[in-house]
């Protein structure tokens, strides 16, 4: 198999997980005081996929993620929140993965946390055209910063496991 054909298949692999995960984790009520809040599963394989396949393989898991996922889910509304936010993660997690190895994976996805709830921000004063939303802004930047910690370290334990495997098999 060459590899543009292994890394199409793989990215669509990868993007079939995450919507699963995306999916499962709709259904499962997270509990805390500040709504909206949720681990974000699904950018575990974003942020893995960044650095074994490259930006654009990544984007087109986090674009199909966002649509595929909020159509089966129902969450149309959540869409713009989803998409907005995940495309300011992206581009956040492509310019920071040249800067950090693998092994600080998890710094680069807590960035992307605290980008995507920034997109999500921006989306929801556009939308409800109340800027004093930006309030709620350091609440979602805290729970970024946590959440964005532990997929991180998930995204960086699944490379580390895989890192012999992907030597193997190159992807670019």
């Amino acid at each position: 198999m060459n590899t543009k054909t292994r890394t199409l298949t793989v990215t669509a692999l990868m993007t079939a997980v995450a919507l699963g995960i995306f999916v499962a984790e709709a259904q499962i009520p997270f509990f805390t005081w500040i709504p909206g809040i949720k681990l974000g599963l699904a950018n575990v394989v974003t942020v893995f996929a960044i650095y074994v396949l490259g930006a654009w393989p990544a984007l087109c898991i986090v674009l199909l993620r966002v649509l595929l996922g909020c159509l089966a889910t129902g969450q149309m509304m959540a869409f713009l929140y989803s998409m907005a936010g995940g495309l300011l993660a992206f581009c956040v997690s492509a310019v920071l993965q040249r800067l950090f190895s693998p092994e600080k994976m998890w710094v680069v996805s807590v960035f992307a946390a605290m980008a995507h709830n920034i997109g999500q921000i921006i989306v929801a004063a556009a939308v409800t055209g109340t800027p004093a939303i930006a309030y709620y802004l350091l609440a979602l930047l805290l729970s970024g910063i946590i959440t964005g910690a532990f997929t991180g370290l998930c995204a960086q334990f699944t490379y580390k496991r895989l890192s012999k495997s992907l030597q193997n098999y190159p992807l670019r």
